[in-house]
């Protein structure tokens, strides 16, 4: 639920109480905390308008997708009005031959896949977890896991829409040389709001997963380069208490390969799963005994494939797996299943990027740290069900991208970046710290500072950005800000990330 009772009774009411906007983790995990109004809106000329009567008002403006978001950092700390995208989901001007397709800011990757596989298509590799809207994943830069691809989701941009400051559509081409179209590849939504997207689309394809197990040493002082890039997306999953990754790599096969038809999920869980896990947990927060036996649980089905058969929705249980390239690569719930963090399963994050040729150095100075704290007796554990991710995404130019290149810290971006993506239980219990909270916060801090890195830009809170501005590249930060002034000018669609990163006097 993204909004409480009297919440929602406030906005059906049209009073102007403020009250707190939820992630998607629901009451305590608040995005915003002045929220105003929250319009569900269902037309672009509706979104038009409600941006239209806000700026009149004095309000800000912010844009609310399907929830991608962790901390509260979406708004700025002022009287703001969510529109929420979600409603304003068409698809329509299909054309796999010229390779092109249009859709709504917010039609999701559940929808979209959906529309082009009963066409014969996709969209590649440019894609995000689960059930994100489009418009959402392009503004904060989302990103698939590849070296070989494009990796980020605008890389299959061909032309945006975005609602500005003033309520009127400004149609953006894809042209590297324009820094229009530079800002607007992630444009955190301090542009305006993703209203359309032109996507290039792909003749559908199958594809297979292949999972194998490796030792910790043969990935720190291993080939990383070399294990991730010749396929067409791969990742490592980590097991710091294990000593231990699962290396996944995925590419595209004949259609003819196999009728099996994979589809993949990280999230689904069933209510006796959760309720195991939920207890299992909270008791690591006292203890790091319970986060070590979940780890070694988590590893152990980690094992097997994450994945069901469509058709039948009986679990598969070998390596490799195949199917259709969105049910694949991404996936979403499995039928009667629900999403961890509906049964109490709530998380902390935190993702930085790192220059890829870097890679090695990033993972043995966090493994330096975990051992630190196993010789105080305080070992740490992965406490997510499918430990550290460890991501990658293919160079790609623009000016806020985590995967962005030329910039002023002189390192080499443009083999592209590894992802360090490490989700942790939210304990529901007490101050809901986790145990050892230092160890996170040191973690952290000494991969901000010690390092070359980027921040993603809805996953740490409102300390990494701050730690994290030193990193950026300044003359990028003032090329996006004249463009944010432009498109802008009242700064209605300011957030936390926005004041942190100085895209405002």
């Amino acid at each position: 639920m993204l909004l409480s009772l009297s919440a929602l009774a406030s906005v059906l009411l049209g009073t102007a109480s403020a009250f707190e906007y939820y992630t998607f983790d629901g009451p305590g995990s608040p995005s915003c905390h002045n929220v105003v109004e929250v319009h569900n809106a269902t037309s672009v000329d509706e979104m038009v308008d409600l941006v239209k009567d806000a700026s009149s008002r004095g309000l800000q403006v912010r844009a609310g997708g399907r929830g991608h978001m962790w901390y509260d950092t979406q708004c700025s700390d002022d009287k703001t009005v969510i529109i929420r995208t979600e409603f304003v989901n068409g698809i329509s001007d299909f054309d796999l031959d010229g390779g092109s397709v249009v859709v709504e800011g917010g039609v999701t990757f559940f929808q979209l896949a959906e529309y082009l596989h009963e066409r014969g298509a996709n969209i590649g590799t440019g894609l995000v977890n689960w059930n994100i809207t489009l418009g959402g994943s392009i503004a904060m830069g989302a990103h698939r896991t590849s070296l070989r691809e494009d990796a980020v989701v605008v890389g299959g941009v061909l032309a945006l829409d975005i609602i500005d400051g003033n309520g009127d559509i400004r149609h953006i081409e894809r042209d590297e040389s324009n820094d229009d179209w530079l800002a607007a590849s992630t444009s955190l939504g301090l542009l305006g709001i993703i209203a359309r997207i032109k996507m290039q689309i792909f003749p559908e394809t199958k594809v297979y997963a292949m999972q194998t197990t490796l030792e910790e040493n043969d990935v720190l002082n291993g080939d990383i380069y070399k294990l991730i890039s010749p396929y067409l997306t791969a990742n490592f999953w980590w097991w710091p208490s294990q000593h231990k990754f699962h290396w996944r790599t995925y590419d595209i096969v004949p259609t003819n390969t196999s009728s099996q038809q994979g589809f993949q999920s990280t999230f689904s869980v069933t209510a006796l799963e959760a309720g195991a896990a939920v207890v299992l947990l909270n008791s690591g927060k006292i203890s790091s005994i319970p986060n070590l036996a979940a780890e070694a649980i988590f590893f152990g089905l980690w094992e097997k494939p994450n994945f069901h058969d469509k058709v039948t929705d009986e679990a598969i249980t070998e390596w490799p797996v195949y199917g259709w390239n969105y049910d694949v690569l991404i996936g979403g719930l499995y039928p009667g299943q629900k999403p961890e963090w509906e049964y109490g399963l709530k998380g902390y994050t935190l993702e930085l990027a790192f220059p890829v040729t870097r890679a090695n150095e990033v993972l043995k100075r966090i493994r330096a740290l975990f051992d630190a704290e196993a010789a105080k007796w305080m070992p740490m554990a992965a406490t997510y069900r499918s430990g550290i991710n460890i991501k990658f995404g293919k160079a790609h130019f623009d000016l806020l991208g985590q995967v962005t290149t030329g910039t002023a810290d002189k390192q080499d971006w443009s083999k592209g970046a590894i992802m360090f993506d490490f989700p942790s239980f939210r304990p529901s219990l007490g101050d809901q710290k986790r145990y050892n909270e230092a160890f996170y916060i040191n973690l952290a801090n000494t991969l901000v500072d010690e390092f070359p890195c980027r921040p993603h830009w809805t996953k740490n809170t409102r300390d990494v950005f701050k730690r994290s501005v030193k990193n950026l590249d300044p003359s990028y930060l003032a090329r996006f800000k004249a463009v944010r002034q432009k498109f802008d000018p009242k700064g209605i669609y300011r957030s936390v990330v926005g004041e942190i990163i100085g895209m405002y006097d």
